[in-house]
């Protein structure tokens, strides 16, 4: 099924969903040519396997915690943690408690 899209000009609320947070779906907020959007939920002990995608990516905890496996490590992020990978960067994703977070792709690279 594909994720739904804010239109232009419609704000999106990120803030944390606190105890909504289990019943909440991941979501795209806004899609365009270069760039895509996505609020990340993960309940604990969710993981994302190991994957990529050609463009670079930014990943914003913004409630729980989460371990990104990458190049050879793994970083924890905590609430405003802001990661940054280059594009085509192999990475996994796990939740160490209830989390969401602020997933950016860049989707077209010059």
């Amino acid at each position: 099924m594909a994720l739904l899209h804010a239109a232009p000009g419609e704000p999106c609320d990120v803030r944390p969903l606190g105890t909504a947070l289990r019943q909440t779906p991941t979501t795209a907020l806004f899609k365009s040519e270069q760039l895509e959007v996505i609020r990340l939920v993960l309940t604990k002990g969710k993981v994302l396997p190991p994957h990529k995608v050609p463009g670079a990516i930014t990943i914003q905890c913004i409630e729980g915690s989460l371990d990104i496996q990458a190049q050879g490590t793994v970083r924890r992020l905590a609430p405003g943690g802001l990661l940054f990978l280059p594009g085509g960067v192999v990475h996994a994703v796990t939740a160490v408690d209830d989390s969401s977070a602020l997933l950016t792709i860049v989707l077209a690279v010059e």
